[in-house]
This record gives C-alpha cells, sequence and structure tokens, in this order.
C-alpha cells in the first residue's frame, strides 16, 4: 500500500483499548495464535458528505454489514460488523472504526471492537475484545479491502497486510449543499428556444409537451415571471405567466 504524506496517526481510544487488553493479558496461563478470514456486506446505511475548510470532501457512511468469518474456533461462525467510515474522498484516505460479532456455534459470541485506517480501498487496523472461549481476550491485527456502505472483502484477522497512517486534525466541515427544489425568476426574457428559455439569468429546460404552447404564446423580450422545478440534474420550466 502506497505511502501516505501525512504519518501521524492519533487513535488515542485504541491506544488506550489495547494497553487495557495487555493489561489483562498479564498472567495468563496461554497464548495462541488465532485467525480468520471474513466478508460481509451491507444491510443498510446512511451516508452524509461534508467540505472541510481546505476544500476536501469528507464521506460518513454508518453501516451494518453482514457476512461470515471462517478459520479458528473462536472466530469462525456468522460475523456482524456495525462500522462508520469517514473518508476523504478528495484524497482517498480516511478512518473506519466500530465493533463486530462472530456467532460462534456453542456458548457466547465473540465480540469486539476496532480501528482502522482506510487507504485508497483498503483497511488496516486493530482489533480488541472477547472471545469465545471464557475468560480469554482477543488482541488482533485486522485487515480488508473495503467500499464504504458497501461491503469488507478478503478480510484477515491475523495474518494481515498493509498499512497506512492518516492525521486526525479539529475542524469545521460544511454540509454539502442539496439544490434548491424550485427557482424562480421575473423579467424580459433574453432567450427562447422550443427547449429552453431564460429569464433574469434563470434557464430552465422547456418539457417536450409545453414547448409550443410557450412559443406560441411568448417572445423574446416578453416580461414574466417564471418558476422551475429541479429534476434530473436539470431546472425545468413548471410555470410561466406574464408579467406587468
Amino acid at each position: 500500500m502506497r505511502k501516505l504524506t501525512v504519518i501521524l496517526v492519533v487513535l488515542a481510544a485504541l491506544v488506550a483499548a489495547s494497553v487495557a487488553v495487555a493489561h489483562g493479558i498479564q498472567g495468563a496461563k496461554s497464548l495462541t495464535a488465532v485467525s480468520a478470514t471474513f466478508s460481509a456486506s451491507t444491510s443498510n446505511a446512511t451516508t452524509r458528505t461534508c467540505t472541510t475548510t481546505d476544500g476536501k470532501t469528507l464521506t460518513i457512511v454508518d453501516a451494518k454489514y453482514t457476512g461470515n468469518a471462517n478459520g479458528s474456533g473462536d472466530l469462525t461462525g456468522a460475523i456482524t460488523l456495525r462500522a462508520r467510515s469517514v473518508v476523504n474522498t478528495t484524497d482517498a484516505v480516511g478512518t473506519v472504526n466500530g465493533t463486530f460479532r462472530i456467532d460462534v456455534a456453542q456458548g457466547r459470541d465473540t465480540i469486539g471492537a476496532f480501528s482502522a485506517v482506510y487507504d485508497h480501498g483498503s483497511i488496516a487496523g486493530l482489533a480488541t475484545g472477547r472471545a469465545h472461549a471464557p475468560g480469554a481476550k482477543l488482541l488482533a491485527n485486522v485487515s480488508a479491502t473495503f467500499t464504504p456502505g458497501s461491503s469488507f472483502q478478503s478480510g484477515l484477522i491475523g495474518h494481515t497486510s498493509g498499512g497506512g497512517a492518516v492525521e486526525i486534525a479539529t475542524g469545521r466541515c460544511k454540509p454539502e449543499q442539496t439544490h434548491p427544489e424550485h427557482s424562480d425568476a421575473r423579467g424580459s426574457i433574453s432567450s427562447l428556444s422550443a427547449s429552453s428559455i431564460t429569464v433574469a439569468g434563470l434557464t430552465c429546460a422547456i418539457p417536450s409537451d409545453k414547448s409550443a404552447a410557450v412559443t406560441s404564446r411568448f417572445k423574446q423580450g416578453d416580461r414574466v415571471e417564471i418558476r422551475c422545478a429541479y429534476s434530473g440534474g436539470q431546472n425545468t420550466l413548471a410555470r410561466i405567466a406574464k408579467h406587468h
């Protein structure tokens, strides 16, 4: 995985969690290597975007992903991940944080939390949690190819590959502005054709079923009021009336 231009990682919560797990396994009677592969697809997701003060676009996705994990006994079963991804889509870097649960065949589930760096379609990070076996704790590297709001593929718990780093800084992120549903203009028709009309700088497409009526009743220079509805990526004439 390519190196990032920024190389600080500020994940205090993850560090605290890993320290807590390390403290918890001091004096453990055994340490056992475990690993698993997994894949999961989203069953529902919510997405929002915003623009940062330095002009980058952030896409934030909260989603639930379900699939299967296969490997060591405590890591085999149906897997459910709930994750929030925050991705700078301008530079294709970000973070993915969440929780996971593996429905082990017998006994309690293996559960935990993870924090990972997203870099150009892949994630790599650390998972901590409680394993299926009584009293067992889990500390694992985790990696996968990842599409926010879609899926985890080629997932690895243990034996991970790749890695990256991002810098997380404070600042404002302005929500994306949605286009208004309607636009109004009043003034003289500066341009009129069978397919469009322009009034006071507002240009709207004329629906084909209204074209003949508009062009027969109005001409360039007429003073009018128009209302246009935003649909299909363009302003479309919804109403026109003469204005005196």
